[in-house]
This record gives structure tokens, C-alpha cells and sequence, in this order.
């Protein structure tokens, strides 16, 4: 769970990855139990390989804090989407307002759904459908 106290200290650890994997980091943002990240990954570097680091770096990096009391383990699996470079900074804001969108329930449905059958599901992506148009 990425608490708020941690969440700097995560993010920091992914974005400093990305960089050291040549991503180019457009913007990062999440909740407690999740992280959206926009970035520009060079073709030398597969999306597998790129998740992987990103995850196992931040969680070592939390998981090894002298005296933390907050530990992170990141869950199987990923979700990833490309889109133009017309939609970057529409992306990027709304992967910077996490916290907003997910308290006014202003979803972009395809960015939030993990697939995981969850109660509620499918009336929350409904109801973001027809709340939340990003590109509008």
C-alpha cells in the first residue's frame, strides 16, 4: 500500500529507474494501490523489463529504509497504453490529479481498469464513462 507518507519516496524510486533505463518521464502520479506513469521508453528496452525494474527498484528502495515502518510489494501484472504525442499533456494531467479524479469519481475508464473482478466494478467504470471524457 503506497501510503501518503511513502509516496514521494516511491515515486522519486521510479522515476530515477526510468531515467537510468532511458525512459523519458512525463509524469507520475497514483493512489494507495496504484501508480500511472507517462513516459516515452526507448526501443531498446522491452515494457516487461521496464515494469520489472521500476517495481523491484521502488519496493527495494521502501522495503530497505533503515528503521521504516512502511513496506511496499507491488501486485503481478501490468497495464499499459499508448497515445499520441497530441494527447501528452492531457495524459499527464490527468495522471498528475490521481488523487482528485479518484475523489470526485472522475475516471478515465481505460487507465483504471485492472481487470480484476471487484465488487462495484462495473458500475464505477459506467458511471466514469459517462462522467469523464478526457479528450473533451
Amino acid at each position: 500500500m503506497i501510503v501518503p507518507q511513502i509516496a514521494k519516496a516511491v515515486y522519486s524510486a521510479i522515476w530515477d529507474k526510468a531515467e537510468s533505463l532511458q525512459a523519458k518521464v512525463f509524469g507520475i502520479g497514483g493512489i494507495e494501490d496504484h501508480v500511472h506513469l507517462a513516459i516515452s521508453l526507448p526501443p531498446t528496452v522491452a515494457l516487461a523489463d521496464f515494469i520489472a525494474g521500476v517495481k523491484g527498484a521502488s519496493a527495494y528502495h521502501i522495503n530497505h529504509v533503515p528503521g521504516g515502518e512502511h513496506r511496499i510489494q507491488w501486485q503481478r501484472g501490468y497495464g499499459a497504453l499508448s497515445f499520441s504525442r497530441d494527447h501528452l499533456d492531457r495524459v499527464v494531467q490527468y495522471i498528475n490529479s490521481q488523487r482528485l479524479h479518484h475523489a470526485e469519481k472522475r475516471l478515465w475508464p481505460s487507465l483504471e481498469d485492472t481487470g480484476e473482478d471487484r465488487p462495484g466494478k462495473q458500475t464505477m467504470l459506467r458511471e466514469a464513462r459517462a462522467e469523464y471524457d478526457p479528450f473533451a
